[in-house]
């Protein structure tokens, strides 16, 4: 994938969007004014940053389905973000999933990092023997 030598978004694109109560960007290109962007707090995930502005030149769609990192996104899909990556989950998934992280979450906060460290070591002693045993 190419990435545009064009900004999507900038400051002021940012405030503006957040007067507008939008909670933040995903932008499957580059943007500008990174400093501005998180001195004010909005959060913006995008491929990485250029100092030209882009183009108005071209009108989008609203409520359609786009694509944004190989991944088919639809509007009433929920978009989960962090500084670790991007999920998005089909709201009719969504249930399911909240079940799972609930679950996971419960059993992390449970167990103690010892514990932790314990099961770890076992699974790595079981595939260094799972390995050694296919040679």
């Amino acid at each position: 994938m190419t990435v545009s030598r064009f900004a999507v978004a900038g400051g002021n694109v940012c405030a503006t969007a957040a007067e507008r109560g939008i909670s933040g960007f995903i932008i499957d290109g580059v943007i500008r004014d990174v400093a501005e962007i998180r001195e004010m707090g909005f959060p913006v995930y995008a491929r990485g940053n250029v100092p030209k502005p882009g183009k108005k030149a071209k009108l989008g769609e609203l409520k359609t389905p786009i694509q944004c990192g190989g991944i088919t996104v639809n509007n009433d899909d929920i978009i989960v973000a962090d500084e670790e990556g991007i999920v998005v989950i089909k709201a009719d998934e969504m249930d399911a999933i909240l079940a799972k992280v609930e679950a996971k979450t419960a059993k992390e906060s449970e167990q103690s990092l010892a514990e932790w460290q314990q099961a770890h070591q076992q699974k790595i002693a079981s595939l260094i023997s799972a390995c050694k045993a296919q040679s």
